[in-house]
């Protein structure tokens, strides 16, 4: 399947984001993709929002879905994208929706680690999702999806590899500072090496994230990447061919010993 990463700077607006996401899905179908895959918070920055977040959320979350659905239908091209979906409190959730490329939506996942590090605290505004890992199949390739932090605990990669994905997912706003680069290249191809699986990952490239979006092979390889700029795009082949050759020579996830465990802890505050 050929995987299209589309890197962008979302703004307040989700109308906006709607049009950059269908110009670089445009882009993605014409080079032949049959996914395209962009950052967290696609539907808008929060810290771009005018008033209050919650109702914001509400006026938009659906419009942003289905607007999703219709890019993906128009298109013929399927979709991963970030936005935020109302809770049964102030504080929505942090949501990936997947879409088909009939435009059905076929899958959600809640953000299950807050980023509350690094002197930001990401739960005083956001709910944490609560049903763990999703693996989802799109065109015969098993997708797992995890969002930014998500990337620094391996036992959710693991959780997906173990449940069958070929392909690893991670929609992102990774806030820039010192080292943070260094992190985010170095754990995005941990992820891959260790479950010997594909790592796509759509960075927001803004003041304040870094970008540096890539698809990355299940040796740890870049096949394709992006650094810092503001919009941009990269495709690449994702075979299973290739994780076959490599789990061939390097059987990690067969001579494991140790399994993981779907237990959840509750999250600070009981969030």
């Amino acid at each position: 399947m050929l995987v299209s990463v589309g890197q962008f700077n979302p703004s307040g607006s989700v109308g906006a984001n709607l049009a950059v996401m269908r110009s670089l899905a445009e882009r993605a179908h014409d080079d032949g993709a049959a996914l395209v895959i962009f950052p967290e918070e696609s539907m808008f920055s929060i810290g771009k929002v005018d008033g209050d977040l919650a109702a914001a959320v509400a006026a938009h979350w659906s419009t942003f879905v289905r607007d999703l659905t219709l890019l993906a239908r128009d298109l013929q091209i399927a979709v991963i994208a970030g936005g935020y979906e109302p809770s049964s409190d102030h504080r929505p959730y942090n949501t990936l929706v997947v879409v088909d490329a009939e435009g059905r939506v076929v899958e959600t996942y809640r953000k299950l680690h807050l980023y509350d590090a690094f002197s930001y605290r990401e739960s005083s505004r956001i709910a944490a999702g609560d049903d763990g890992p999703k693996n989802v199949n799109l065109g015969g390739l098993n997708i797992g999806v995890m969002t930014c932090y998500d990337l620094r605990f391996p036992e959710v990669a693991r959780v997906l590899a173990e449940e069958g994905a070929d392909l690893i997912a991670v929609p992102s706003a990774w806030f820039k500072g010192d080292h943070k680069v260094d992190h985010w290249e170095t754990l995005l191809k941990a992820r891959a090496i260790e479950n010997t699986c594909w790592v796509a990952a759509a960075g927001t490239a803004s003041g304040h994230t870094i970008g540096h979006s890539a698809i990355i092979d299940p040796m740890g390889v870049p096949q394709d990447f992006l650094e810092d700029e503001e919009q941009g795009l990269v495709t690449v082949d994702v075979t299973r061919r290739r994780i076959d050759e490599v789990r061939e020579f390097l059987p990690v996830l067969r001579n494991r010993r140790l399994t993981t465990s779907r237990t959840l802890v509750p999250a600070p505050n009981g969030d």
